[in-house]
């Protein structure tokens, strides 16, 4: 495969790709707080790990470049942990503004933000809209985990979706970056079982910091964590991404 990451390429082969009409990926993650045994930059690595294998999956169908990722995305609610960084609604929105700019710039139509951080749903789901009308260019968001929801569920087995430095996080860690893994902590690595704000059915909303649904700092299991379970869900995940941008939502 040729190569896809935006800042591995010459001005030039970016050129390029635009003349092709390549969509551009941009993942979306965040730096926070993954239990005693994961790495702060886990929503940041997997995001940019499916957006490469998705890249691959569909680069014979269509031109794909993967931008380099936002590490940082809204976090406030892991803040009394430790090791997070976060940053507010609208520096979110004007720094996604600015980088999706620069891509219809650069020549390029097709962009969809991708996302790999539950606490970011609700908000990029109302900023796709904004970029939309402000940039006058259809954006598309998905979050990896919602495209690949059908292979989460049929992977896990303590859980019917991701939750939080959970045994679906940790299996991806464990197949994409098993060095980040501290194994040592596994034993201690399980909490409750959440449903991601953005999927909740309760009629009600409140901010509640994470600390008050688990001290540990993990919601669900990651002990039954496994890299082939989380070969399974990188590759399933990227397949389902791909597929929807070969659908090519922006033609709608």
């Amino acid at each position: 495969m040729s190569e896809v990451q935006w800042n591995r390429l010459t001005a030039a082969e970016l050129g390029a790709l635009a003349a092709r009409d390549a969509v551009v990926l941009i993942p979306v993650g965040a730096t926070e707080q993954h239990g005693p045994h994961l790495p702060t930059g886990v929503d940041d690595f997997l995001a940019s790990e499916v957006c490469l294998r998705a890249a691959a999956a569909a680069s014979g169908r269509t031109g794909v470049v993967v931008a380099p990722s936002v590490p940082t995305g809204l976090s406030e609610h892991h803040m009394s942990f430790g090791g997070t960084l976060s940053v507010t609604l609208p520096t979110l929105h004007a720094l996604l503004r600015d980088i999706c700019r620069s891509v219809i710039r650069a020549g390029f139509s097709r962009i969809l933000i991708v996302n790999g951080h539950g606490g970011n749903m609700t908000a990029l789901h109302a900023l796709t809209t904004e970029l939309t009308a402000e940039l006058s260019t259809p954006i598309a968001f998905a979050s990896y985990f919602g495209a690949g929801r059908e292979v989460v569920r049929d992977t896990l087995e303590a859980q019917d979706g991701l939750m939080h430095a959970c045994e679906g996080e940790t299996s991806m860690m464990m197949a994409a970056l098993p060095g980040l893994v501290r194994t040592e902590h596994l034993p201690e690595a399980h909490g409750p079982r959440i449903t991601l704000p953005a999927e909740s059915t309760e009629p009600v909303y409140m901010a509640v910091p994470f600390e008050r649904i688990t001290p540990s700092g993990v919601a669900g299991d990651a002990r039954v964590a496994s890299a082939e379970k989380g070969e399974t869900l990188l590759s399933g995940c990227a397949d389902a991404l791909a597929d929807i941008i070969v659908r090519d939502p922006w033609a709608a």
